[in-house]
């Protein structure tokens, strides 16, 4: 994959009024978390936007490309505390749901998700990251083909990356706020406001995707192949804060 040569200015992204009420951990914890969210959800736009074909779980795809762009797009201290929190962020998750797991459900285990980010970003860096492998508790016997998995995804995604850069800088990821959204809005649209100039930057999509902050009843995020939008729903703001209250 090409480098980029924009690095997203993340920590004090978000204004003093926004965060207000978190604390300095919570507001680099739901951040962080925040970042991961959307950049899965932009791999589900990617793959319907493209046509990409997909061998396995689209879900587990669009977490392959949310742990392939914090290595890629942060410099190495930024990029290792997102790593941190957004496994922490599955892991919380895992705790939440410990005793009533969906196997049915399109998504993997919170915690085989976990070891997969961590896997992925371990694999970009071996030489530099072993410390970052022992404290997040990857196995040895995982941390062995971490190389090659990375590899897989720069094979993969890197070449979609690569396609979008070489398209040049456009204004195809459009912010959206909706009027009278809930008090995590204006968290959300700082930091994803500010991802998505340092993109629009660097690349062009085949088309327009709106970036949605509005609520939604609940904390989730989705992409929608008919309206073609991407929705980053307020209540995460306070779902994630209280992940580490």
């Amino acid at each position: 994959m090409k480098t980029l040569t924009t690095t997203v200015a993340l920590f004090g992204c978000v204004t003093a009024a926004a965060a207000q009420d978190l604390t300095e951990d919570q507001e680099a914890y739901v951040t962080a978390n925040i970042l991961g969210i959307f950049y899965h959800e932009l791999g589900h736009a990617l793959i319907d936007q493209m046509g990409l074909p997909i061998f396995g779980q689209e879900e587990d795809a669009a977490d392959v490309l949310s742990a392939f762009m914090i290595d890629a797009l942060y410099d190495e201290e930024t990029a290792v505390s997102l790593a941190y929190d957004t496994a922490f962020g599955f892991q919380a998750e895992a705790d939440e749901t410990r005793d009533d797991v969906a196997w049915w459900d399109v998504h993997g285990p919170d915690l085989q998700r976990y070891y997969n980010a961590v896997c992925i970003f371990y694999g970009a860096n071996p030489d530099e990251r072993a410390d970052v492998a022992e404290e997040l508790g990857l196995p040895q016997e995982r941390a062995d083909y971490c190389p090659e998995e990375y590899d897989q995804a720069a094979g993969s995604w890197g070449a979609v990356l690569d396609e979008l850069v070489d398209a040049g800088a456009g204004e195809t990821l459009v912010l959206q706020v909706a009027e009278g959204a809930g008090p995590g809005a204006t968290i959300i649209a700082d930091v994803i406001g500010a991802e998505l100039d340092a993109l629009n930057a660097e690349m062009s999509l085949p088309k327009v995707i709106p970036v949605a902050v509005a609520d939604c009843g609940e904390a989730n995020a989705f992409y929608d192949p008919q309206e073609e939008t991407i929705t980053m729903c307020t209540e995460f703001v306070a779902h994630l804060a209280g992940q580490i209250e």
